[in-house]
């Protein structure tokens, strides 16, 4: 926090200029800090203790015109206040400074790498970004990091930011239909967090599948409702034979047995006929006929 004497009566937000009147110089200047707040909306939507700001003007000293960042991050803050929202940042109202600013250079250079520079280290803003596509033999992304008063600059990209939790660096893609280098935010291990419009397109492509997998479990569910169903038929025309074997059996038994019956009869038949024969053959050796003489 700056060391300065206030006035004993401060003036709120609301009293306070919100716009220093003073417009952007190209779309960029809205459009990169508006990616890194779209994605912190999604990131941290359950977290109500912090406040991304684009363009809006931080007091320092109500005498003083304000400070006015391309974009700001503000740590352990009201998310909202009311349905009004903030119309400025106010440090004698917030007892906050900004963790991190961020300045996108426009075509008309506004002293990013010095004043600005020099404001920001005064005004104690731990990480003070940036960024400007239009060097050539200097990285794009410059990361300050506040060590014991002074800007350390940070090597890397995407360069981690402990205290924030999050990775802030730069890369080529698509974001409003524009494709080129913006700068996102990334975790720990240096993976990119999506934007909102690459996690509905993701969102959407895992719905297809899940829709697809369903199909499929369905399809499945039918090939096997109707392996069962091919099954139970099969087992149905085998019980159907078995019981045709069944009666096949039944009859042949039956035959069998009606052989058999046949086979005594005439067993009895030809054991009376034997009998015959015999009696015969006695009544004629009783009548002194030798039978065996006969022919």
């Amino acid at each position: 926090m700056l060391e300065y004497n206030l006035p004993r009566y401060l003036p709120s937000a609301e009293e306070l200029p919100d716009s220093d009147e003073t417009p952007v110089d190209n779309e960029l200047q809205e459009l990169i800090p508006g990616l890194l707040k779209a994605i912190l909306l999604i990131l941290w939507a359950e977290r109500m203790d912090w406040l991304f700001a684009i363009d809006m003007g931080i007091y320092y000293h109500p005498d003083k015109p304000p400070i006015v960042p391309d974009g700001f991050l503000s740590l352990g803050v009201e998310r909202f206040y009311d349905e009004e929202l903030r119309p400025s940042y106010v440090l004698w109202d917030e007892n906050v400074v900004p963790t991190f600013v961020l300045e996108v250079v426009s075509q008309n250079y506004r002293k990013e790498y010095t004043t600005k520079l020099n404001e920001y280290e005064a005004l104690g803003v731990l990480y003070y970004v940036i960024y400007s596509s239009r060097r050539r033999r200097k990285p794009h992304l410059e990361v300050h990091k506040l060590v014991n008063g002074k800007y350390e600059l940070q090597e890397g990209n995407p360069v981690w930011l402990p205290e924030i939790g999050l990775g802030i660096g730069c890369e080529r893609g698509n974001y409003c239909g524009v494709t080129r280098e913006w700068m996102y935010w990334y975790d720990q291990q240096g993976q990119r967090y999506l934007t909102p419009a690459e996690q509905i397109k993701q969102e959407t492509q895992r719905a297809q599948q899940e829709t697809q997998r369903a199909q499929q479990e369905a399809q499945r569910a039918q090939q096997e409702a109707q392996r069962a169903q091919q099954e139970a038929q099969r087992a149905q025309q085998e019980t159907q034979r078995a019981q045709q074997e069944a009666q096949r059996a039944q009859q042949e038994t039956q035959r069998a047995q009606q052989e058999t019956q046949r086979a005594q009869q005439e067993t009895q038949r030809a054991e009376v006929a034997e009998q015959r024969v015999q009696q015969l053959t006695e009544q004629l050796r009783a009548l002194g006929i030798d039978p065996d003489n006969l022919g």
